[in-house]
């Protein structure tokens, strides 16, 4: 490949991670508006069955039952359980949580995978990217600031997302080693559709038609985001598209101003651009070291843009 076709597939891959991220805010910031008005359950069903419904009608045509081959069913179950709570936890965040707030806190999602390298795989961590994981938490306490006169303890919900969020990521790259990425992402809609089945019946309410527009933009905005994700990665490497995943906060931050008529206060900017620039910084000189030590590029999956 020339150079500049090289750079073209690069632009393109950066291209599609914006617009993927873009997505995921919009999701993020239409779940905020949907919790107000539609029980959790309910909410949660949807998003799942849309797209257990939506991997089905692409892939079932052309794959047949083999879709639901798997050799690990145990695995894809904790990953869907993993992903299953992580909805709730987000919705339940997001119902005290601004957007922007709420999505840099997500993001702090690779610097704990970091750990989890270092801990469980025994990665090599040097001190920096120690202490960009530090100065990543430091921005999250700032974001939520504890101490406050108004703080409110649900604002430690987005903390802990980002501890089911980091265990999911870490179980995916295992299973992106092992599994078909298809079948994956089938059974991990079905395991929360049917889960959420069980309680469906107790907790159903008539909807309005905005309501239920607004669910079926959910659905989409999160099958559209992951697959633009997807396009990314196949068109640039990992190391020079993850830094462009942070745009999700700005596009979440935007989000929180346009349709919920929020602004961060300063203390809140400060904290979301600390962990945005540590974890941009992190996985830019996680990759570099990778490089240099001639590794391949990572053990597990490229941390993920975060919509719930």
């Amino acid at each position: 490949m020339t150079t500049q076709a090289s750079r073209d597939h690069a632009l393109q891959g950066v291209l599609f991670v914006a617009a993927a991220v873009a997505c995921f805010a919009a999701l993020d910031t239409t779940t905020k508006l949907v919790t107000t008005a539609v029980p959790l359950a309910m909410a949660v069903w949807f998003r799942y069955t849309f797209q257990a419904v939506a991997t089905a009608a692409v892939l079932l045509p052309r794959r047949g039952l083999s879709l639901l081959h798997t050799r690990h069913p145990w695995l894809q179950l904790l990953r869907g359980v993993l992903l299953l709570v992580s909805s709730v936890l987000g919705f339940l965040a997001l119902k005290f949580t601004p957007v922007g707030e709420f999505t840099a806190i997500i993001m702090l999602t690779p610097l704990v995978v970091t750990m989890l390298a270092a801990t469980s795989l025994n990665e090599r961590v040097s001190p920096l990217r120690w202490l960009l994981v530090f100065g990543g938490f430091c921005g999250a306490l700032i974001v939520i600031r504890p101490g406050r006169e108004m703080f409110d303890w649900s604002g430690v919900l987005p903390l802990v997302l980002v501890g089911v969020l980091s265990a999911f990521q870490f179980l995916t790259g295992r299973l992106a080693r092992l599994e078909d990425p298809g079948t994956t992402h089938f059974i991990t809609g079905l395991v929360g559709g049917l889960a959420c089945s069980v309680v469906l019946p107790f907790v159903w309410a008539s909807l309005s038609p905005s309501l239920w527009f607004a669910l079926l933009l959910m659905g989409v905005f999160g099958s559209v985001g992951h697959l633009l994700l997807i396009f990314g990665y196949t068109r640039a490497p990992v190391a020079t598209l993850t830094p462009f995943l942070y745009l999700q906060v700005v596009f979440a931050t935007l989000g929180g101003w346009v349709v919920l008529d929020h602004v961060p206060d300063a203390w809140a900017l400060i904290g979301i651009l600390t962990i945005s620039l540590c974890g941009a910084g992190g996985t830019w000189l996680s990759s570099r070291e990778r490089r240099r030590e001639a590794a391949p590029e990572s053990r597990y999956m490229p941390p993920e843009a975060e919509g719930i």
